[in-house]
């Protein structure tokens, strides 16, 4: 027993002593490329009002609603917080045309696009099963799914000369189903 207790007592230290520079350059390499990835992708926009988020960046706001009139408030809201140019657009964004014309309408304020936020979204509280008319739901997909296509086709070509970004703000749905929000998911009855 002693003879392992003298070969553990030599051979432990001395194998920590080779372990921890071999692990620790892994380890500090993985440290560095994180640290640098968060200083080139510094925007941590999580639980902030996006229009206002940015505003304090310093960007410059074109609003998009289908109802125009609910953006009065957001825009003077941003301008207060210091964006001296917002514009707003009332724009369906599950129409394709409409898309086309709020991008266009923003090249032509500001002459360039940076951020295309897409967060337009609708929901309806009902059943699959209980569902008999599809067209019904239809309006969902169109703006939630091809709202943020329409409006990504039509500001790819600006976002690309600009470096920009495109954000999808999506559901909660997806992950944290809801009773009755069944355009997320299906729940099958056994």
């Amino acid at each position: 027993m002693s003879s392992i207790h003298k070969l553990l007592n030599f051979s432990l230290p001395l194998i920590t002593l080779i372990l921890i520079p071999i692990l620790m350059l892994p380890y500090l390499f993985v440290k560095l490329l994180l640290s640098v990835k968060k200083a080139v992708c510094s925007e941590n926009l999580a639980r902030k009002q996006l229009a206002y988020e940015y505003v304090r960046r310093g960007a410059l706001l074109s609003l998009v609603d289908i109802r125009k009139d609910n953006l009065g408030a957001v825009a003077n809201k941003a301008r207060s917080l210091g964006s001296p140019n917002v514009i707003i657009i009332g724009a369906d964004v599950s129409k394709v045309q409409d898309c086309k014309q709020f991008v266009d309408e923003t090249l032509n304020h500001f002459g360039r696009l940076d951020h295309l936020v897409n967060n337009a979204g609708i929901c309806r509280g009902e059943a699959v099963e209980n569902v008999d008319d599809v067209s019904l739901v239809t309006p969902i997909m169109d703006v939630n799914f091809w709202g943020a296509v329409y409006g990504t086709l039509f500001a790819i070509p600006h976002l690309k000369s600009s470096k920009g970004k495109v954000v999808v703000v999506a559901s909660a749905g997806g992950w944290f189903p809801v009773p009755r929000f069944s355009i997320y998911y299906v729940r099958v009855r056994h």
